[in-house]
Protein backbone atom coordinates (compact mmCIF):
# COMPACT_ATOMS: atom_id res chain seq x y z
CA UNK A 1 0.00 0.00 0.00
CA UNK A 2 1.21 3.47 -0.84
CA UNK A 3 2.18 5.85 1.96
CA UNK A 4 -0.82 7.90 3.11
CA UNK A 5 -0.78 11.53 1.98
CA UNK A 6 -3.32 14.31 2.19
CA UNK A 7 -5.10 16.04 -0.68
CA UNK A 8 -6.70 14.76 -3.85
CA UNK A 9 -3.52 15.21 -5.87
CA UNK A 10 -1.68 12.84 -3.58
CA UNK A 11 -4.19 10.01 -3.97
CA UNK A 12 -2.54 6.89 -5.41
CA UNK A 13 -1.92 6.45 -9.13
CA UNK A 14 -3.99 3.26 -9.29
CA UNK A 15 -7.11 5.08 -8.09
CA UNK A 16 -6.89 7.64 -10.89
CA UNK A 17 -6.13 5.02 -13.56
CA UNK A 18 -8.98 2.76 -12.45
CA UNK A 19 -11.31 5.76 -12.25
CA UNK A 20 -10.35 6.85 -15.78
CA UNK A 21 -10.93 3.31 -17.03
CA UNK A 22 -14.35 3.13 -15.40
CA UNK A 23 -15.16 6.61 -16.72
CA UNK A 24 -14.52 5.61 -20.33
CA UNK A 25 -16.13 2.20 -19.98
CA UNK A 26 -19.31 3.74 -18.62
CA UNK A 27 -19.43 6.24 -21.46
CA UNK A 28 -19.46 3.25 -23.79
CA UNK A 29 -21.81 1.05 -21.77
CA UNK A 30 -24.40 3.63 -20.79
CA UNK A 31 -24.56 4.91 -24.35
CA UNK A 32 -26.08 1.59 -25.42
CA UNK A 33 -27.28 -0.42 -22.45
CA UNK A 34 -29.84 2.16 -21.35
CA UNK A 35 -31.29 1.86 -24.83
CA UNK A 36 -31.34 -1.96 -24.73
CA UNK A 37 -34.66 -2.26 -22.80
CA UNK A 38 -36.29 0.11 -25.29
CA UNK A 39 -34.66 -1.73 -28.21
CA UNK A 40 -36.01 -5.03 -26.88
CA UNK A 41 -39.51 -3.67 -26.23
CA UNK A 42 -39.90 -1.28 -29.19
CA UNK A 43 -37.92 -2.97 -31.98
CA UNK A 44 -37.74 -6.67 -31.12
CA UNK A 45 -41.16 -6.68 -29.37
CA UNK A 46 -39.88 -8.65 -26.37
CA UNK A 47 -42.11 -8.83 -23.26
CA UNK A 48 -41.08 -7.77 -19.77
CA UNK A 49 -40.60 -11.41 -18.74
CA UNK A 50 -37.99 -11.84 -21.50
CA UNK A 51 -36.33 -8.53 -20.58
CA UNK A 52 -36.14 -9.61 -16.94
CA UNK A 53 -34.72 -12.97 -17.98
CA UNK A 54 -31.99 -11.32 -20.07
CA UNK A 55 -30.82 -9.00 -17.30
CA UNK A 56 -31.17 -11.63 -14.59
CA UNK A 57 -29.33 -14.36 -16.50
CA UNK A 58 -26.59 -11.96 -17.56
CA UNK A 59 -25.92 -10.88 -13.96
CA UNK A 60 -26.04 -14.44 -12.66
CA UNK A 61 -23.60 -15.69 -15.27
CA UNK A 62 -21.25 -12.87 -14.34
CA UNK A 63 -21.56 -13.73 -10.66
CA UNK A 64 -20.14 -17.20 -11.23
CA UNK A 65 -16.95 -15.63 -12.54
CA UNK A 66 -16.87 -13.03 -9.76
CA UNK A 67 -16.57 -15.83 -7.23
CA UNK A 68 -13.28 -16.98 -8.70
CA UNK A 69 -11.69 -13.85 -10.13
CA UNK A 70 -11.37 -12.09 -6.79
CA UNK A 71 -9.96 -15.10 -4.96
CA UNK A 72 -7.68 -15.88 -7.91
CA UNK A 73 -6.28 -12.35 -7.77
CA UNK A 74 -5.53 -12.95 -4.06
CA UNK A 75 -3.75 -16.18 -4.87
CA UNK A 76 -1.72 -14.84 -7.80
CA UNK A 77 -1.13 -11.38 -6.38
CA UNK A 78 -2.12 -10.16 -9.85
CA UNK A 79 -5.04 -7.76 -9.66
CA UNK A 80 -4.13 -5.73 -12.75
CA UNK A 81 -4.08 -8.24 -15.61
CA UNK A 82 -7.21 -10.05 -14.52
CA UNK A 83 -8.94 -6.66 -14.45
CA UNK A 84 -7.58 -5.79 -17.91
CA UNK A 85 -8.86 -9.11 -19.31
CA UNK A 86 -12.36 -8.39 -17.98
CA UNK A 87 -12.53 -4.93 -19.51
CA UNK A 88 -11.18 -6.27 -22.83
CA UNK A 89 -13.85 -8.99 -23.04
CA UNK A 90 -16.64 -6.46 -22.47
CA UNK A 91 -15.19 -4.13 -25.10
CA UNK A 92 -15.03 -6.99 -27.60
CA UNK A 93 -18.65 -8.02 -27.08
CA UNK A 94 -20.46 -4.69 -27.54
CA UNK A 95 -20.12 -4.29 -31.35
CA UNK A 96 -22.14 -7.47 -31.87
CA UNK A 97 -25.26 -5.63 -30.70
CA UNK A 98 -25.21 -3.91 -34.08
CA UNK A 99 -26.29 -7.19 -35.70
CA UNK A 100 -28.85 -8.25 -33.07
CA UNK A 101 -32.18 -9.22 -34.65
CA UNK A 102 -33.72 -11.30 -31.84
CA UNK A 103 -33.79 -11.08 -28.06
CA UNK A 104 -31.62 -14.21 -27.89
CA UNK A 105 -28.85 -12.29 -29.71
CA UNK A 106 -29.09 -9.50 -27.14
CA UNK A 107 -28.91 -12.11 -24.39
CA UNK A 108 -25.66 -13.52 -25.82
CA UNK A 109 -24.02 -10.08 -25.91
CA UNK A 110 -25.28 -9.15 -22.45
CA UNK A 111 -23.98 -12.40 -20.96
CA UNK A 112 -20.55 -11.88 -22.56
CA UNK A 113 -20.39 -8.27 -21.41
CA UNK A 114 -21.39 -9.21 -17.87
CA UNK A 115 -18.87 -12.06 -17.93
CA UNK A 116 -16.21 -9.45 -18.56
CA UNK A 117 -17.59 -7.43 -15.65
CA UNK A 118 -17.51 -10.55 -13.51
CA UNK A 119 -13.85 -11.09 -14.32
CA UNK A 120 -12.78 -7.52 -13.57
CA UNK A 121 -14.92 -6.22 -10.71
CA UNK A 122 -13.52 -7.98 -7.63
CA UNK A 123 -9.81 -7.67 -8.62
CA UNK A 124 -10.38 -4.00 -9.56
CA UNK A 125 -12.02 -3.21 -6.20
CA UNK A 126 -9.24 -5.07 -4.39
CA UNK A 127 -6.66 -3.10 -6.40
CA UNK A 128 -8.23 0.14 -5.16
CA UNK A 129 -8.50 -1.10 -1.56
CA UNK A 130 -4.87 -2.28 -1.56
CA UNK A 131 -3.66 1.08 -2.85
CA UNK A 132 -5.20 3.34 -0.17
CA UNK A 133 -5.01 3.56 3.61
CA UNK A 134 -8.15 2.67 5.52
CA UNK A 135 -8.78 6.22 6.78
CA UNK A 136 -9.38 7.39 3.19
CA UNK A 137 -10.97 4.23 1.84
CA UNK A 138 -14.48 5.68 1.73
CA UNK A 139 -13.18 8.73 -0.14
CA UNK A 140 -11.31 6.53 -2.62
CA UNK A 141 -14.32 4.37 -3.46
CA UNK A 142 -16.57 7.42 -3.51
CA UNK A 143 -14.30 9.16 -6.03
CA UNK A 144 -14.15 6.03 -8.14
CA UNK A 145 -17.94 5.87 -8.20
CA UNK A 146 -18.09 9.57 -9.04
CA UNK A 147 -15.81 9.06 -12.04
CA UNK A 148 -17.70 5.96 -13.08
CA UNK A 149 -21.01 7.80 -12.90
CA UNK A 150 -19.67 10.90 -14.63
CA UNK A 151 -18.88 8.58 -17.52
CA UNK A 152 -22.41 7.24 -17.33
CA UNK A 153 -23.76 10.79 -17.50
CA UNK A 154 -21.75 11.54 -20.63
CA UNK A 155 -22.73 8.19 -22.15
CA UNK A 156 -26.43 8.85 -21.63
CA UNK A 157 -25.97 12.42 -22.91
CA UNK A 158 -24.37 11.01 -26.06
CA UNK A 159 -27.29 8.60 -26.47
CA UNK A 160 -29.72 11.49 -26.01
CA UNK A 161 -27.87 13.49 -28.68
CA UNK A 162 -28.08 10.53 -31.06
CA UNK A 163 -31.81 10.16 -30.38
CA UNK A 164 -32.35 13.92 -30.87
CA UNK A 165 -30.44 13.88 -34.16
CA UNK A 166 -32.14 10.82 -35.60
CA UNK A 167 -35.71 10.79 -34.31
CA UNK A 168 -36.35 13.86 -32.14
CA UNK A 169 -39.34 13.26 -29.83
CA UNK A 170 -40.37 9.86 -31.14
CA UNK A 171 -42.30 7.73 -28.65
CA UNK A 172 -40.51 4.53 -29.71
CA UNK A 173 -36.85 3.73 -30.36
CA UNK A 174 -35.81 2.81 -33.92
CA UNK A 175 -33.27 0.17 -34.92
CA UNK A 176 -31.19 2.71 -36.88
CA UNK A 177 -30.78 4.94 -33.83
CA UNK A 178 -29.71 2.00 -31.69
CA UNK A 179 -27.14 0.84 -34.26
CA UNK A 180 -25.58 4.32 -34.50
CA UNK A 181 -25.17 4.34 -30.70
CA UNK A 182 -23.48 0.93 -30.80
CA UNK A 183 -20.93 2.07 -33.39
CA UNK A 184 -20.01 5.24 -31.49
CA UNK A 185 -19.66 3.32 -28.21
CA UNK A 186 -16.73 1.23 -29.48
CA UNK A 187 -14.00 3.91 -29.22
CA UNK A 188 -14.25 4.75 -25.48
CA UNK A 189 -14.40 1.03 -24.66
CA UNK A 190 -11.10 0.40 -26.44
CA UNK A 191 -9.44 3.48 -24.90
CA UNK A 192 -10.42 2.26 -21.42
CA UNK A 193 -8.57 -1.03 -21.90
CA UNK A 194 -5.45 0.73 -23.23
CA UNK A 195 -5.30 3.18 -20.30
CA UNK A 196 -5.65 0.44 -17.69
CA UNK A 197 -3.08 -1.84 -19.33
CA UNK A 198 -0.53 0.96 -19.68
CA UNK A 199 -1.12 2.85 -16.44
CA UNK A 200 -2.06 0.55 -13.54
CA UNK A 201 0.49 -1.00 -11.20
CA UNK A 202 0.27 -4.26 -9.30
CA UNK A 203 0.00 -4.04 -5.52
CA UNK A 204 1.64 -7.41 -4.88
CA UNK A 205 -0.78 -8.65 -2.20
CA UNK A 206 -0.76 -12.44 -1.97
CA UNK A 207 -3.22 -14.52 0.05
CA UNK A 208 -2.63 -17.61 2.14
CA UNK A 209 -5.50 -19.57 0.56
CA UNK A 210 -4.50 -21.97 -2.21
CA UNK A 211 -7.79 -22.49 -4.03
CA UNK A 212 -10.31 -19.84 -5.09
CA UNK A 213 -13.57 -21.23 -3.69
CA UNK A 214 -16.89 -19.84 -2.57
CA UNK A 215 -16.36 -20.26 1.14
CA UNK A 216 -16.62 -17.83 4.03
CA UNK A 217 -14.69 -20.05 6.43
CA UNK A 218 -12.40 -17.99 8.61
CA UNK A 219 -14.01 -14.70 7.63
CA UNK A 220 -15.42 -12.14 10.05
CA UNK A 221 -18.89 -12.95 11.40
CA UNK A 222 -20.09 -9.44 10.57
CA UNK A 223 -19.17 -10.04 6.91
CA UNK A 224 -21.26 -13.22 6.86
CA UNK A 225 -24.26 -11.48 8.41
CA UNK A 226 -23.90 -8.59 5.98
CA UNK A 227 -23.97 -11.01 3.05
CA UNK A 228 -27.22 -12.48 4.41
CA UNK A 229 -29.07 -9.14 4.57
CA UNK A 230 -27.51 -7.98 1.30
CA UNK A 231 -28.98 -11.06 -0.41
CA UNK A 232 -32.44 -10.23 0.93
CA UNK A 233 -32.17 -6.61 -0.16
CA UNK A 234 -30.99 -7.56 -3.64
CA UNK A 235 -33.92 -9.92 -4.16
CA UNK A 236 -36.11 -6.82 -4.42
CA UNK A 237 -33.57 -4.78 -6.37
CA UNK A 238 -34.57 -5.63 -9.93
CA UNK A 239 -32.84 -4.31 -13.03
CA UNK A 240 -33.08 -0.56 -13.65
CA UNK A 241 -34.40 -1.54 -17.08
CA UNK A 242 -37.84 -1.66 -15.47
CA UNK A 243 -37.53 1.98 -14.38
CA UNK A 244 -36.72 2.92 -17.98
CA UNK A 245 -39.77 0.97 -19.17
CA UNK A 246 -41.88 2.56 -16.42
CA UNK A 247 -40.92 6.03 -17.65
CA UNK A 248 -42.02 5.12 -21.17
CA UNK A 249 -45.18 3.50 -19.79
CA UNK A 250 -46.04 6.72 -17.95
CA UNK A 251 -45.71 8.78 -21.13
CA UNK A 252 -42.06 9.81 -21.58
CA UNK A 253 -40.59 9.87 -25.10
CA UNK A 254 -37.29 8.10 -25.87
CA UNK A 255 -35.43 11.42 -25.64
CA UNK A 256 -37.10 12.28 -22.34
CA UNK A 257 -36.15 8.87 -20.95
CA UNK A 258 -32.50 9.58 -21.88
CA UNK A 259 -32.61 12.99 -20.19
CA UNK A 260 -34.19 11.32 -17.15
CA UNK A 261 -31.19 8.98 -17.05
CA UNK A 262 -28.87 11.99 -17.24
CA UNK A 263 -30.61 13.51 -14.20
CA UNK A 264 -30.05 10.31 -12.26
CA UNK A 265 -26.37 10.10 -13.19
CA UNK A 266 -25.83 13.79 -12.40
CA UNK A 267 -27.13 13.31 -8.85
CA UNK A 268 -25.22 10.04 -8.45
CA UNK A 269 -21.93 11.50 -9.69
CA UNK A 270 -22.21 14.75 -7.71
CA UNK A 271 -22.90 13.01 -4.40
CA UNK A 272 -20.68 9.89 -4.62
CA UNK A 273 -17.48 11.62 -3.53
CA UNK A 274 -18.97 13.65 -0.65
CA UNK A 275 -21.04 10.73 0.65
CA UNK A 276 -18.07 8.37 0.36
CA UNK A 277 -16.02 10.79 2.46
CA UNK A 278 -18.96 11.11 4.87
CA UNK A 279 -18.82 7.35 5.46
CA UNK A 280 -15.25 7.82 6.73
CA UNK A 281 -16.63 10.14 9.41
CA UNK A 282 -20.02 8.75 10.48
CA UNK A 283 -19.44 5.08 9.64
CA UNK A 284 -20.18 2.95 6.57
CA UNK A 285 -22.91 0.95 8.31
CA UNK A 286 -24.99 3.99 9.15
CA UNK A 287 -24.72 5.46 5.64
CA UNK A 288 -25.64 2.14 3.99
CA UNK A 289 -28.69 1.88 6.24
CA UNK A 290 -29.79 5.42 5.33
CA UNK A 291 -29.28 4.56 1.66
CA UNK A 292 -31.49 1.49 1.90
CA UNK A 293 -34.22 3.56 3.54
CA UNK A 294 -33.97 6.05 0.66
CA UNK A 295 -34.26 3.16 -1.78
CA UNK A 296 -37.45 1.88 -0.17
CA UNK A 297 -39.06 5.33 -0.26
CA UNK A 298 -38.09 5.93 -3.89
CA UNK A 299 -39.45 2.53 -4.95
CA UNK A 300 -42.73 3.38 -3.23
CA UNK A 301 -42.69 6.59 -5.25
CA UNK A 302 -42.24 4.61 -8.47
CA UNK A 303 -45.13 2.35 -7.49
CA UNK A 304 -47.62 5.19 -6.95
CA UNK A 305 -46.44 7.34 -9.88
CA UNK A 306 -49.06 8.26 -12.47
CA UNK A 307 -47.15 10.53 -14.86
CA UNK A 308 -43.79 10.55 -16.59
CA UNK A 309 -42.51 13.58 -14.68
CA UNK A 310 -43.16 11.82 -11.37
CA UNK A 311 -41.01 8.87 -12.51
CA UNK A 312 -38.40 11.42 -13.62
CA UNK A 313 -38.26 13.06 -10.18
CA UNK A 314 -38.09 9.71 -8.41
CA UNK A 315 -35.27 8.56 -10.65
CA UNK A 316 -33.28 11.68 -9.79
CA UNK A 317 -33.75 10.94 -6.08
CA UNK A 318 -32.76 7.33 -6.78
CA UNK A 319 -29.25 8.66 -7.41
CA UNK A 320 -28.98 9.48 -3.70
CA UNK A 321 -29.37 5.79 -2.83
CA UNK A 322 -26.63 4.79 -5.26
CA UNK A 323 -24.26 7.54 -4.10
CA UNK A 324 -24.75 6.60 -0.44
CA UNK A 325 -24.34 2.84 -0.84
CA UNK A 326 -22.17 1.84 -3.80
CA UNK A 327 -18.81 3.15 -2.59
CA UNK A 328 -19.69 2.76 1.10
CA UNK A 329 -20.56 -0.91 0.65
CA UNK A 330 -17.21 -1.67 -0.96
CA UNK A 331 -15.34 0.25 1.73
CA UNK A 332 -17.41 -1.50 4.43
CA UNK A 333 -16.44 -4.91 3.06
CA UNK A 334 -12.76 -3.91 3.06
CA UNK A 335 -13.17 -2.89 6.72
CA UNK A 336 -14.61 -6.30 7.65
CA UNK A 337 -11.96 -8.62 6.18
CA UNK A 338 -8.20 -9.03 6.25
CA UNK A 339 -6.17 -7.54 3.36
CA UNK A 340 -5.35 -10.98 1.94
CA UNK A 341 -9.08 -11.84 1.87
CA UNK A 342 -10.30 -8.74 0.02
CA UNK A 343 -10.31 -10.20 -3.46
CA UNK A 344 -12.24 -13.22 -2.23
CA UNK A 345 -14.60 -11.04 -0.15
CA UNK A 346 -15.43 -8.85 -3.14
CA UNK A 347 -15.93 -11.98 -5.21
CA UNK A 348 -18.39 -13.36 -2.66
CA UNK A 349 -20.29 -10.08 -2.28
CA UNK A 350 -20.53 -9.60 -6.03
CA UNK A 351 -21.65 -13.22 -6.37
CA UNK A 352 -24.38 -12.69 -3.77
CA UNK A 353 -25.66 -9.65 -5.64
CA UNK A 354 -25.35 -11.34 -9.02
CA UNK A 355 -27.04 -14.58 -7.99
CA UNK A 356 -29.95 -12.73 -6.42
CA UNK A 357 -30.23 -10.48 -9.47
CA UNK A 358 -31.58 -13.39 -11.52
CA UNK A 359 -34.72 -14.07 -9.46
CA UNK A 360 -35.08 -10.33 -8.76
CA UNK A 361 -35.29 -9.40 -12.44
CA UNK A 362 -37.30 -12.45 -13.47
CA UNK A 363 -39.81 -11.84 -10.65
CA UNK A 364 -40.02 -8.17 -11.65
CA UNK A 365 -40.85 -9.05 -15.24
CA UNK A 366 -43.51 -11.54 -14.19
CA UNK A 367 -44.96 -9.22 -11.54
CA UNK A 368 -45.25 -6.49 -14.16
CA UNK A 369 -47.34 -8.87 -16.25
CA UNK A 370 -49.60 -9.72 -13.31
CA UNK A 371 -48.15 -13.04 -12.14
CA UNK A 372 -48.27 -14.46 -8.58
CA UNK A 373 -51.66 -12.92 -7.84
CA UNK A 374 -50.51 -9.32 -8.34
CA UNK A 375 -53.20 -8.71 -10.94
CA UNK A 376 -54.28 -5.08 -11.04
CA UNK A 377 -50.93 -3.67 -9.89
CA UNK A 378 -49.33 -3.91 -13.34
CA UNK A 379 -46.06 -1.93 -13.66
CA UNK A 380 -46.33 -0.89 -9.99
CA UNK A 381 -46.00 -4.47 -8.71
CA UNK A 382 -42.20 -4.95 -8.92
CA UNK A 383 -41.62 -1.63 -7.18
CA UNK A 384 -43.99 -2.43 -4.30
CA UNK A 385 -42.19 -5.76 -3.89
CA UNK A 386 -38.76 -4.08 -3.92
CA UNK A 387 -39.80 -1.46 -1.37
CA UNK A 388 -41.11 -4.11 1.03
CA UNK A 389 -37.89 -6.15 0.88
CA UNK A 390 -35.74 -3.02 1.28
CA UNK A 391 -37.55 -2.12 4.50
CA UNK A 392 -37.22 -5.68 5.84
CA UNK A 393 -33.52 -5.86 4.92
CA UNK A 394 -32.87 -2.49 6.55
CA UNK A 395 -34.45 -3.64 9.81
CA UNK A 396 -32.39 -6.85 9.81
CA UNK A 397 -29.22 -4.97 8.93
CA UNK A 398 -29.70 -2.66 11.89
CA UNK A 399 -30.31 -5.57 14.27
CA UNK A 400 -28.00 -8.32 12.98
CA UNK A 401 -24.84 -6.51 11.82
CA UNK A 402 -23.14 -4.88 14.81
CA UNK A 403 -20.94 -1.79 14.60
CA UNK A 404 -18.17 -3.73 16.28
CA UNK A 405 -17.69 -6.94 18.19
Amino acid sequence: METPKSGLRQLPRNLWIVTATSFLTDISSEMIFNLVPLFLANVLKAGTAAIGLIDGLAETTASLMKIYSGALSDRLGARKWITVAGYALSAFSKPFLYFANAWSSVLAVRVTDRLGKGIRTAPRDALVADSIDEKRRGLAFGLHRAGDTAGAFIGVAAAAAIVWTTERNAALLSQRTFQIAVLISILPAILAVIILAAGARETGVRAKSKVPILSMKGMDRRFKLFMLVLALFTLGNSSDAFIILLGQNRGLSVLQVMIMMMSFNLVYSALSGPLGALSDRIGRRKLILYGWIAYGLVYLGFAVSKTGWQVWVMFGLYGIYYAATEGSTKAFIADLVAPDQRGKAYGISNAVVGLMAFPASVFAGLLWQGAFGWMGFGPSAPFLFGAALAILAGVLFGKLVPVQE
